[in-house]
């Protein structure tokens, strides 16, 4: 699967949101994220554009591996794979074991707003401010699935700036 995603960072998360629901999004839920990085004893995912992620919610837990990004249309697009998993300690305790180290965690207040086949997140990310991110999946065609993320992004009134960093890269670039 691939995941083909804009990150906007906007200055009134509230006007975002309000557009949104005008659009006909549904709020979906709300939660506090705790993302925990890993790298790679055997190669280095900052070089490598790879990301391993233990994603916490306190509702549930997922291990994320996403793939080097490429950039269509100025979307993001990459691999990813997703595994939820039941107790966090444990997936820590192996990967430290096997050489790997956590790098970062990064925080963050996110509320998920389901759009035709869009996530729509709005994000209050602890340490850099807040954000906007329209993603889709897609198995197929990326750019058809960029080009739908743009029109989106224009209808939602989300303008500004694309990042293409992930929250990671922009935590470590404030350090």
């Amino acid at each position: 699967m691939l995941e083909i995603e804009i990150k906007v960072r906007v200055p009134d998360i509230k006007a975002v949101r309000e557009q949104v629901i005008a659009s006909g999004g549904v709020l979906t839920e709300t939660l506090t994220e705790h993302d925990s990085y890993y790298n790679a004893p055997h190669r280095d995912f900052g070089i490598t554009d790879e990301a391993l992620r233990l994603r916490e919610t306190g509702i549930k837990t997922t291990v994320t591996y996403k793939g080097p990004k490429d950039t269509i249309l100025g979307s993001k697009v990459r691999e990813e794979l997703n595994l939820d998993i039941t107790d966090p300690k444990i997936f820590d305790s192996i990967i430290t074991h096997l050489g790997f180290v956590m790098v970062a965690v990064v925080q963050k207040r996110r509320e998920y707003y389901q759009y035709q086949d869009f996530t729509i997140s709005l994000d209050q990310v602890e340490g850099l401010g807040n954000f906007v991110e329209i993603e889709l999946i897609s198995d197929s065609n990326a750019e058809m699935a960029a080009a739908r993320v743009d029109e989106t992004a224009i209808k939602m009134g989300v303008t500004g700036e694309r990042i293409t960093l992930s929250y990671l890269e922009l935590l470590l670039s404030t350090r």
